[in-house]
């Protein structure tokens, strides 16, 4: 394989960067992170030493092992501090930057549970979104800071950090090259699962990923704890996507090209978007109704719809879109009618995708009301998917990890 780290970067990932990187918000709120940095009152470093173990090359030689491996990989030219937290959870992950340092932290079960091409793979993971800047975009600051983004804007993060956590795996798989490691460390985070009681099989967990895409089940199913829309390191469309990155010319010289590669990852990526919004396929149109008269049913749980909640419907469906015209109770009254039509002609990752859009407007406004929050559960019965769902979509941390 010849590709370097700027050649492997999911395309969707690096467009939706440029284009965030010059919102307003995230202007705004880069700049007042910077400002706050400049204060230094208790620095990331400080914290890191003060709460976990930084490993050192006699400590841990392997670990810095991989490190080094990695760095040369993905043509990284800045030091590197490692460190390990006690947990019993696979977690990993990466800071900006501070000083001219960059630091990459562990959980200590990672490094006990994972071999050397394993850890690799994790490493490259961290390493590859310092590589392509995503710390740049400070989605955790702007999803769940004091001031709520717009609609628009909180689905665009949504959609490119999901992208983003595509290019992650991609410089991960390039810095282990080894599917086999890969698919294992992805099982592995997937399951909590070291080996020693189930012996995993490759071709038998990707049969099982390209199930998931088939059958109406509810996702990440024999996965704990994980869905189609976590930013953690599991997720089925990411290992279908990083099947898909082994089938190309990046991976393999006889392998599809990068063009035809980002259209299958597109395509896989879709069941995660809200394409629905310009579709025109009976779905789409049956997806879009329910969600104007899914908003405002949810935007009325309290029988009073806000200025400012007015403000965040009319920047998801368009200025000038809620007009006293409207007759609430009337769409209120056809909300189960139009979500039994999304449920009988959509499959449960579309229904998910609806349910996911409803908790990003209702999480907008401001806090979710405990009122809104049944108008939620009541879209989730009819639409068959799980409540719990709902819980993880509005109270879940945005972490790039």
């Amino acid at each position: 394989m010849t590709s370097n780290a700027a050649q492997i970067r999911c395309d969707n990932d690096a467009k939706l960067y440029s284009k965030l990187l010059q919102h307003p918000d995230v202007v705004r709120t880069n700049d007042m992170l910077e400002k706050q940095s400049e204060k230094g009152d208790i620095t990331l470093r400080r914290r890191l030493l003060a709460t976990s173990v930084r490993l050192s090359r006699v400590m841990a030689g392997s670990v810095h092992y991989a490190a080094d491996a990695c760095i040369e990989a993905l043509a990284m030219d800045i030091p590197v501090e490692l460190y390990v937290f006690p947990g019993p959870q696979f977690n990993a992950a990466c800071f900006k930057p501070e000083a001219g340092r960059l630091f990459v932290m562990f959980s200590s079960s990672l490094l006990e549970g994972f071999d050397n091409t394993e850890l690799r793979f994790v490493m490259g993971h961290e390493l590859g979104h310092h590589v392509y800047h995503h710390h740049d975009i400070p989605i955790g600051y702007i999803l769940r800071g004091g001031t709520r983004p717009d609609v628009a804007l909180a689905l665009e993060l949504f959609a490119w950090s999901r992208y983003a956590e595509i290019s992650a795996d991609r410089a991960g798989a390039h810095c282990a090259q080894d599917l086999d490691a890969v698919a294992r460390a992805l099982f592995k985070l997937a399951s909590g699962l070291t080996g020693s009681v189930v012996q995993f099989d490759l071709d038998a967990f990707l049969t099982q990923v390209d199930d998931m895409q088939i059958v109406a089940a509810e996702p990440g199913q024999g996965a704990p704890k994980e869905d189609w829309f976590s930013t953690h390191p599991f997720s089925p469309l990411r290992v279908k996507a990083l099947q898909l990155f082994h089938q190309s010319r990046l991976a393999r010289r006889d392998g599809m090209t990068k063009e035809d590669l980002e259209v299958a990852v597109q395509r896989l990526m879709s069941l995660m978007e809200p394409s629905y919004m310009e579709g025109r396929t009976p779905g789409a149109e049956a997806m879009r109704r329910a969600l104007f008269a899914g908003a405002l049913a949810v935007a009325d749980a309290n029988d009073d719809i806000s200025t400012e909640e007015i403000a965040v419907f009319e920047r998801f469906f368009g200025s000038g879109s809620f007009t006293d015209r409207l007759s609430i109770q009337k769409l209120k009254s056809e909300l189960p009618a139009r979500l039994a039509q999304v449920r009988e002609s959509t499959s449960v990752p579309q229904r998910m995708q609806l349910l996911h859009d409803l908790c990003i407007i209702a999480r907008a406004s401001g806090d979710v009301l405990g009122v809104e929050r049944a108008v939620l559960q009541q879209v989730a019965d009819e639409l068959q998917v799980p409540r719990r769902f709902i819980c993880q979509t509005i109270d879940a941390d945005i972490v790039l990890d």
